[in-house]
């Protein structure tokens, strides 16, 4: 079996797995080492397919669901008004995240879908188990939405205008967050011990963190094909 042959394989046993497959089956499945599957999974989301990590596994996702990142300013009063108005009008936020001016860029997963999501999410910080990532850049901080149309998240954006907590917005596209991923996954995996793979792992942390979307998927294959 080939690295093409190999990679389609993946995809198949991801689709037609009712659970999440973690990378150590795939490379048990398919004889090789786990750091070959997450190269594989790189490839592959460069190639289209949105293949999607887990903290059980690998999922495919096959879901028309669009993404928008809405940089936004608010008080810890409002942050359940703003967290409510996503999903009230059919959206999901996905994460939140705060750019430090010392600690770089910061960011914690949320996946609120509903008002109950948001209810245990308000109880937990109101209890002293954490604080909103928000406090320590002064109320600045981002959320990656999702929602099933541009149209929500046209209303959600229009929304937050009236609230007067928007900042601004930027339009993901599913090739870029693909990429993002693809990138955090390989710098995660490769090992570090000679200079040509340290110099190409800070630089995919560079593109992961920073967003640089510009990256040249060509580069990221000729390497990963040729470890």
């Amino acid at each position: 079996m080939n690295g093409q042959e190999r990679r389609i394989a993946i995809v198949e046993y991801i689709r037609n797995s009712a659970t999440p497959v973690s990378g150590t089956k795939l490379a048990e499945v398919l004889g090789v080492s786990r750091q070959v599957i997450v190269q594989d999974i790189a490839l592959i989301r460069a190639g289209g397919d949105e293949v999607m990590s887990t903290n059980r596994g690998y999922v495919l996702n096959e879901s028309s669901a669009v993404r928008r990142i809405f940089y936004v300013n608010h008080t810890d009063e409002e942050l359940e008004t703003e967290l409510c108005t996503v999903v009230d009008m059919g959206g999901k936020v996905i994460n939140v995240m705060v750019e430090h001016g010392v600690y770089g860029k910061m960011e914690a997963e949320l996946n609120l879908s509903s008002r109950r999501h948001i209810k245990s999410f308000i109880e937990d910080m109101e209890c002293g188990k954490s604080s909103p990532l928000k406090n320590i850049t002064s109320d600045d901080h981002a959320h990656l939405i999702e929602a099933e149309s541009e149209e929500i998240l046209d209303l959600i954006e229009e929304k937050f205008k009236e609230l007067g907590i928007l900042r601004e917005s930027v339009i993901i596209t599913p090739s870029e967050s693909i990429i993002q991923q693809s990138c955090l996954d390989l710098a995660t995996s490769m090992p570090t011990n000679n200079i040509k793979n340290h110099s190409f792992v800070k630089y995919l942390r560079c593109v992961s963190a920073n967003s640089m979307l510009n990256v040249s998927l060509l580069y990221i294959k000729r390497h990963t094909l040729s470890n």
